[in-house]
């Protein structure tokens, strides 16, 4: 096979940070389109909007209930006690009968609010925490590449966390309090005018100091959620690499560096505070100087016969209910603001689309000949950089025949692990297209380019379950005889009967209970039990120690007789299984044949051979 490349090697280029350098709370807030938040919310409640509209009639009746006291007190002074001196028990008594129902009314009431807003506060948040997880599953790898783990759980669990909070209290809060306004200016206004006058005109100011908290509490609340993000990605990623912790002495450099985390986020917390301590000291302030001027007018008139002294004692009670519901509207725009903040970087993660969607038509692979279980690959007029900023593959063009094992080999950034991701679709390329039997991989949806290719990294992932569910998950249908027969392929029954519970042995988190050699045997066996047309090994035999290597590599001699195969290494003794080697430098392929003919010439593989046949001397 023949490779042409567009210009002359060049030196190798190092790959572009995961993350852009600088302050690590920049990459916390995901870009969105505008009005994304509110659409959000909208969207969640929008196939509940029954059971919301029921909660709010609920709350509505329930509101109607209890602001009848006040007036029931005002006939009691006014009409029930006079006609009590004058022997006519029958007002009193329907003032405490009245008083009683509302009372039972509103707490009837109240309880059927409770009860359906709960089940509506529960679902929505069900479904959030599930498309969330959806989503992140099904964004591309060079997103998780930059955005962390840690923000991710911070975002299905802390931001999650105060939307719950806002859901099951505030927002009751707030309909609350304006209900309430609106019912007691209506009544204050309907009682007496000028009273009600007083009341209303009261608004003004307490609307600007609720406009003003508000601006204030948005800022320290996104500060406050971005710094709790921080404190856990920090947490998360330290317990996460706790081995090199340990081994770099890094415990006390990590202390120092979480304790500036868990700094700023008592600061912003302490920021928060201080907000909703002024508004409180400044929305009493505006009450109780309504409440002492209401007073104050409406004894005079009382004292001059203008005003009912029932009238003066129903406006008190209910300015009294006007005003503190507003304390409690401080709680609520608490919580409305660290939700608000939450919910914005929800949406925001959301609103991040898969750099590798699905087709819009998509086309089937070919149907496999038995006797030619591999699929030919080809790479036409390919280059490649990431959005960072930089070319790592220049254009080239690249054909695998069906059933070839191709080895790349280079020095650490020639490109090889790049050109491995493009063939299984983790990247797409800036130009050009890759294809497997001539279809482009950008037209087979994700299901059946994952049936068709496998990748395995030096990694060797492991979920927590046992030995045959890890090795199952390529075909969670296979039969216990089907994952024995893979195992016993790649080498590694043995050491999974001499388990515990051999296959049924719960590796535990992250395959910790068994060693590094044992979980990329695992992994190898995962993958062939997938039956792919394309394999694909990235650095997959860099756990295992010589012996083991050299059984993997004579069960691959069979497992991968007919199937397409490329294996990425550093180690030139996996070569030895290849039918062909691609030398890499600086994002080209510089050289191209098969191994005895590259070895026998003058070119790069022949030096990094003779230096690895004299590191075994």
């Amino acid at each position: 096979m023949t490779v042409s490349t567009a210009a002359p090697v060049e030196p190798p280029r190092p790959d572009p940070p995961a993350k852009p350098p600088g302050d690590p709370f920049d990459q916390d807030l995901l870009p969105s389109p505008p009005g994304a938040t509110a659409a959000l919310l909208r969207s969640l409640l929008a196939p509940l909007r029954v059971r919301v509209a029921a909660a709010a009639v609920l709350l509505l009746l329930q509101q109607a209930a209890v602001q009848a006291g006040p007036l029931l007190v005002a006939y009691a002074i006014d009409r029930a006690v006079p006609a009590l001196r004058e022997g006519h028990q029958g007002p009193l008594t329907a003032v405490a009968v009245g008083y009683l129902l509302c009372a039972l009314a509103g707490g009837a009431l109240q309880y059927a609010f409770v009860t359906i807003s709960a089940r509506v506060n529960q679902d929505a948040l069900l479904d959030l925490r599930g498309r969330i997880f959806r989503h992140a599953q099904a964004l591309s790898v060079d997103f998780h590449e930059r955005y962390t783990s840690g923000r991710l759980i911070s975002r299905s669990t802390t931001d999650v966390e105060s939307l719950r909070e806002l859901l099951d209290d505030g927002l009751q809060e707030l309909v609350t309090v304006v209900l309430s306004v609106l019912y007691i200016a209506a009544l204050l206004l309907w009682l007496d005018l000028g009273l009600g006058a007083i009341a209303v005109a009261s608004f003004v100011p307490l609307y600007a100091h609720v406009r003003g908290y508000q601006r204030r509490a948005r800022r320290v609340y996104r500060e406050r959620s971005t710094a709790m993000a921080a404190v856990i990605v920090k947490f998360v990623e330290t317990m996460n690499g706790i081995r090199p912790v340990r081994v770099f002495r890094r415990e006390t450099a990590n202390d120092a560096e979480f304790d500036g985390l868990n700094r700023r986020h008592e600061r912003t917390n302490g920021d928060a505070l201080l907000e909703m301590a002024r508004y409180v000291v400044g929305s009493r302030l505006l009450a109780n100087t309504t409440v002492a001027a209401v007073v104050l007018w409406g004894a005079y008139r009382v004292a001059d016969d203008t005003l009912a002294l029932g009238v003066l004692a129903a406006s008190v009670l209910y300015l009294r209910r006007l005003y503190d519901p507003i304390d409690r509207l401080g709680m609520f725009l608490n919580s409305a603001q660290s939700a608000g903040a939450s919910l914005e970087k929800i949406a925001g993660l959301l609103a991040q689309a898969p750099s590798l969607p699905e087709p819009q038509a998509p086309v089937s692979l070919p149907a496999r000949a038995s006797e030619r279980p591999g699929r030919s690959a080809k790479f036409e007029s390919v280059s490649f950089g990431y959005r960072t900023g930089g070319e790592i593959l220049p254009p080239f063009d690249l054909a695998i025949p069906a059933g070839q094992t191709v080895a790349v080999v280079g020095s650490t950034g020639a490109g090889k692990s790049t050109l491995a991701k493009l063939l299984a679709r983790f990247h797409d390329p800036s130009r050009g297209r890759v294809s497997l039997d001539g279809v482009d991989l950008r037209e087979l949806s994700v299901s059946e380019l994952r049936r068709g290719v496998v990748m395995v990294t030096q990694e060797a992932f492991l979920f927590s379950g046992t030995v045959a569910d890890n090795i199952a998950i390529g075909r969670p249908d296979a039969t216990r005889e089907e994952i024995e027969r893979a195992a016993k392929d790649i080498g590694a029954h043995d050491f999974i009967q001499a388990l515990p519970d051999g296959y049924d042995t719960d590796v535990r988190k992250r395959g910790g209970r068994i060693s590094a050699g044992q979980r990329q045997l695992v992994a190898f066996a995962r993958a062939l039990l997938a039956d792919p047309a394309v394999l694909i090994l990235d650095e997959a035999t860099s756990s295992l120690d010589i012996p083991g290597e050299r059984a993997v590599q004579r069960a691959m001699t069979t497992v991968l007789a007919g199937r397409t195969a490329m294996v990425v290494a550093h180690r030139l003794s996996t070569v030895e299984i290849a039918d062909r080697v691609l030398v890499m430098e600086g994002g080209r392929i510089v050289e191209d044949g098969r191994p005895e003919e590259l070895i026998a010439g003058t070119g790069r593989f022949a030096d990094l051979h003779r230096a690895w046949r004299d590191s075994l001397v």
